[in-house]
């Protein structure tokens, strides 16, 4: 890339922007309003932003039926942690740099909640309790000290077009998961044993869910 085109100063960058208006800088709060309360409430899906001590960035998607993420007041959130692929990245970045971003999503809507916090890892068994779902308590909590709300505007969603079904993509078009990271790693295996191998996956799906 020439650097004649990259753009590295804050003061230029903005000078390619018009000014941000008043309702944009307004609309950020330092607390879980009504509104921002009960988009949590409704939200069945978010995706967790993390980092590192180096800066590496990390981004996690976390979902459960709606409410999953509780709200323990209006500067405090507690979101499970369900069973993954125990890589356990976005937790060991929030030991390493508590600072987290949360973007919750609703089915069928077009605006996003945004919050900005720290995080920290807790094993109470009252607050896992509270947490349980399908009879299965999970094994910690992050919980997150809000700094900063804000709803945000649809025009992502809308140029995506998301929710709409004319718009939704076949799965099939490409492979499974599972044979995309072997085609990627140790290569992947004959059909056959490569439909045995993604029912596997499925049925995995059901037992281990929570």
């Amino acid at each position: 890339m020439d650097p004649k085109f990259l753009i590295n100063r804050e003061e230029a960058l903005r000078e390619l922007y018009p000014a941000t208006h008043d309702l944009a800088i307004q609309k950020l709060q330092e607390s879980l309003g009504v509104h921002a309360q009960e988009f949590i409430r409704r939200s069945p899906f978010l995706c967790l932003g993390t980092q590192d001590l180096n800066g590496r960035a990390d981004v996690s998607p976390r979902g459960d039926p709606p409410g999953f993420v509780r709200i323990l007041d209006s500067s405090t959130l507690a979101i499970p942690d369900r069973p993954g692929n125990n890589r356990l990245d976005s937790l060991s970045n929030i030991i390493a740099n508590p600072a987290v971003g949360l973007l919750f999503m609703i089915p069928g809507f077009d605006d996003t909640l945004r919050v900005n916090g720290v995080a920290r890892i807790v094993i109470d068994p009252t607050l896992l309790e509270a947490l349980t779902v399908n009879n299965r308590i999970p094994t910690l909590a992050i919980v997150v000290q809000v700094r900063e709300v804000f709803l945000h505007c649809a025009k992502a969603l809308r140029r995506s077009h998301i929710w709409e079904s004319a718009h939704h993509q076949d799965r099939t078009q490409m492979p499974s998961l599972i044979k995309m990271i072997l085609d990627e790693t140790t290569g992947a295996p004959e059909e056959e044993e490569m439909r045995k191998i993604d029912a596997g996956l499925e049925e995995d799906y059901k037992q281990t869910m929570y």
